[in-house]
């Protein structure tokens, strides 16, 4: 079951198939996609489920809802170019999903556009009838709701807030991106983070580029008074994250951190130098029911947190299209450590020991 603050805000910690206790994913996007009346406004990644394909078609023919979806590119197209004019008509390739439920999108007379962002469009979120959001980490596709049997579930979270007020901020973002206008081709308009007052939560809205996240979520590390626990999937050493990770754990505060175990072995991962700078590091390894470790939550005390889609990497700071959501504020405690439990439990039970790099 979701964690919920009366009728207006529900956060969803998945996938179910990684762990009975979880939420279904998928059952809380369809859902929302099916409570859709006039419009609805999607921003995603990735189109690879065909449940949640199908919802939004069911909504566009069935209800005549004005259905708008913004994609990544790079999943539409091949892996690698033709050889031949007949090659390039095969459907073949592991994008052929993608490639298939947006052209049923279209072809359902949805507004179907890819980004044109040369870096990625990494954005996760929906905004129905300008009403009620959805955001958070997940990616529409099997995966990301664990509903793929052979590959398992990447661990996840949705965010489902009823509010005009969020919606007019998350739909002013859709509009700036349907546009044209994001990642490197942002207006700049360089305008502060909204916050905004949810059944006596407060959420603080930060878009990449424009409100730098990488900063806020510095931020926020800096006003822990005893500990700070994250749950991430990437964590380079080019954000400035690490570094501030570093001095607050110098300055005495708890830090224990659970990271993708493909993602923490790579060479440019922070994981190195915090484990050398003794933080309470594990690393989540691939499993028979979870694949991935693709939160992006952290936690401050028990007072805040940091939701969304974006990664600890330079690239999601400076050309990447990002969102996070900043939650605080005394009604947030149950939100925050619905959060923080989970992050715990990823790391006493899917946490394996990180061992430090060798050098040769």
């Amino acid at each position: 079951m979701p964690v919920s603050i009366g009728e207006e805000i529900h956060f969803h910690l998945g996938p179910h198939s990684a762990d009975p206790a979880l939420d279904n994913l998928e059952d809380a996007i369809v859902d929302f996609i099916d409570g859709a009346q006039k419009r609805l406004d999607v921003a995603v990644q990735e189109l690879e489920n065909r449940r949640i394909a199908e919802a939004l078609i069911r909504a566009e023919i069935e209800r005549k809802v004005r259905v708008r979806l913004v994609l990544e590119a790079d999943y539409l197209g091949g892996t690698r170019r033709p050889k031949t004019v007949e090659e390039a008509f095969e459907s073949k390739g592991p994008q052929e999903a993608n490639r298939l439920l947006a052209a049923a999108a279209m072809r359902a007379t949805a507004w179907v556009r890819s980004d044109f962002n040369p870096a990625i469009f990494h954005q996760k979120f929906m905004v129905r009838d300008g009403n009620a959001v959805l955001t958070g980490s997940t990616n529409f596709t099997p995966t990301g709701v664990g509903t793929d049997p052979k590959k398992g579930g990447n661990l996840n979270h949705v965010m489902v807030v009823h509010s005009r007020k969020l919606a007019l901020a998350y739909g002013r973002e859709f509009r700036e991106i349907a546009s044209g206008n994001f990642g490197r081709h942002t207006d700049g308009r360089g305008d502060s983070p909204e916050v905004i007052e949810v059944a006596g939560v407060i959420f603080k809205i930060c878009f990449a580029p424009d409100h730098n996240p990488e900063m806020e979520i510095m931020k926020q590390m800096a006003k822990a008074k005893e500990r700070v626990d994250f749950a991430i999937f990437t964590f380079s050493q080019s954000s400035g994250i690490d570094d501030a990770m570093k001095l607050a754990k110098r300055a005495g505060i708890e830090i224990t951190g659970v990271m993708d175990g493909m993602q923490a072995n790579q060479v440019w991962s922070a994981s190195h130098g915090l484990f050398d700078a003794g933080i309470n590091l594990r690393q989540v390894r691939r499993s028979g029911r979870v694949r991935k470790l693709h939160h992006k939550l952290m936690t401050f005390d028990d007072d805040a947190m940091v939701i969304g889609s974006f990664n600890y990497t330079k690239p999601a700071n400076d050309t990447n299209d990002e969102n996070i959501m900043v939650i605080y504020g005394e009604a947030a405690k149950p939100l925050v450590r619905a959060a923080r439990d989970e992050i715990e439990r990823i790391y006493n039970v899917h946490g394996a020991a990180f061992r430090p790099r060798t050098d040769s």
